[in-house]
């Protein structure tokens, strides 16, 4: 588990982690805090966001304090974060909607997602940190909201918080864990995302591989699909499309938030105050929030979103160390890498981006990383050099090439062709995909590495990546990257 907060001048901290040293922050009077709201308010006013139009919202929102009585908090640090957590909430869901998206059974009452959402201060990147449900953390003391007994601190899941404390729990367990300061709390459950859904007109998303959940009832063959809000709602759901597990169905949340976002910001509700309203309205029918989440700070965060796009958004998971953990009387936890998970969570107190945020040239979804396919060229013409061409082609792509291209046995070739062991058919797929045209020959017994016979057809390499090739330090990607190309 992280260790617990430490002192601000944190001697061992790499000097290119440690914030520098900063003036004692004075509380601002008043008139200062009037007329920053009044400014933020007309310049969004100004730009289609009416504030006497939303002024109503927030009276819809079902209050809470999840900040009651909570005693050393970690320093706040730049920028906003947002806790954001998705309750079961089934219960609010019409018969007919539960036959028809498998939502059977009985409410859990129980975080189903729970996110930090870093807002910059700048207001020009939003980054988007998921906490699996099933990782191991330390409850700190407190007082069961169900029995009303009295608990001394113990290693939970992280989602038994919300289930013996509420939203206050899940606050001090989160703060605790990752020591950032948690500004304000939303609450979403499968109503109002369904309905959100419905009111914006459906989101797109786009899949490399077929995705069926014989548990939600998710049916979707490769290509790119327009979701309903309950289709999406099983999509965000499904746990059991593959060997991934929540880890998967943690990556098809934060492809959906990267789509959700494009669609919101290129659809014009951000520049539509009437479509503005319904959306928002729809959305916060059925969210939980902290009091200090209003009309202002709905105005003020509305407007800031007309500058994202898809680039402005980055998605990361909370580095791992073990993933199936045990613990006793608990079972199997996903266990954080301590030193890893700092240095995000300190990049996030810090207001610094988690992914490289440069121009991506458009690529092709395919189902495994080229980073992972290992490669060996053969020239299979007369032309010299081709055999070169392509390798550099491929390297440059990401595909992990020999980098020593080798003659064919045959030289006359005229169209290129790719052998693979069976057992890797599905790098073969992707490496195809890459080179239009190219014909696959199975090669039974080759192993792990791919052989590309260049022929007189090749005229270039098309770029393709993963759906989950996580880069960098923190394994974060931004929106255009997993959003649909």
């Amino acid at each position: 588990m992280p260790t617990p907060p430490r002192s601000p001048a944190r001697p061992d901290r790499p000097a290119q982690l440690r914030r520098p040293a900063e003036p004692l922050r004075r509380k601002k009077p008043r008139w200062v805090l009037r007329v920053a709201t009044t400014f933020s308010v007309t310049v969004l006013a100004a730009a289609g966001i009416g504030h006497a139009l939303v002024s109503g919202l927030d009276t819809g929102i079902d209050r809470i304090d999840p900040f009651k009585d909570m005693k050393n908090r970690p320093v706040a640090g730049h920028g906003m974060n947002v806790l954001l957590v998705g309750t079961d909430g089934r219960d609010k869901i019409t018969e007919a909607e539960r036959q028809k998206y498998r939502l059977g059974g009985s409410p859990c009452h129980c975080t189903d997602t729970i996110m930090i959402v870093h807002i910059s201060a700048d207001h020009e990147r939003a980054s988007v940190v998921s906490l699996p449900r099933d990782s191991y953390a330390m409850m700190p003391p407190h007082v069961d909201q169900n029995s009303g007994d009295q608990h001394h601190a113990h290693p939970v899941k992280i989602n038994a918080a919300y289930a013996e404390g509420g939203p206050q729990l899940t606050v001090r367990t989160v703060e605790n864990m990752t020591h950032v300061k948690i500004d304000h709390y939303l609450e979403v459950d499968f109503t109002s995302f369904m309905k959100t859904v419905d009111v914006l007109g459906g989101v797109e998303v786009c899949t490399a591989r077929p995705l069926k959940d014989s548990y939600t009832g998710l049916d979707l063959g490769v290509g790119t699909h327009q979701l309903n809000g309950g289709e999406a709602l099983q999509y965000v759901r499904a746990r059991h499309t593959d060997g991934a597990g929540d880890l998967g169905r943690m990556q098809r949340q934060q492809r959906f938030l990267a789509s959700l976002i494009s669609k919101t910001t290129s659809s014009g509700v951000l520049l539509n105050p009437v479509r503005f309203r319904d959306v928002a309205r729809t959305l916060l029918s059925s969210v939980r929030a902290d009091n200090g989440f209003g009309t202002n700070e709905m105005v003020e965060l509305a407007g800031a979103m007309r500058k994202f796009t898809p680039k402005s958004s980055e998605f990361t998971t909370v580095p791992i160390g073990d993933i199936s953990y045990p613990v006793k009387g608990i079972g199997s936890t996903v266990k954080w890498d301590p030193k890893r998970s700092e240095r995000l969570f300190q990049a996030l107190r810090d207001d610094q981006p988690l992914a490289a945020h440069r121009f991506r040239k458009k690529a092709i979804v395919v189902d495994v990383s080229p980073q992972q396919i290992r490669v060996q060229v053969e020239n299979a013409t007369m032309t010299a050099g081709l055999g070169k061409k392509v390798d550099t082609a491929l390297r440059g792509t990401g595909f992990r090439t020999s980098r020593v291209p080798v003659n064919a046995d045959s030289r006359l070739a005229k169209g290129t062709v790719i052998l693979f062991d069976p057992r890797w058919d599905r790098s073969a797929k992707t490496l195809a995909t890459a080179l239009p045209g190219a014909q696959l020959v199975p090669a039974p017994g080759q192993g792990p590495v791919l052989k590309v016979r260049a022929g007189a057809d090749f005229t270039g390499v098309r770029r393709v990546r993963a759906e989950d090739a996580y880069q960098g330090e923190f394994g974060a990607v931004t929106g255009d990257e997993v959003a649909c190309s």
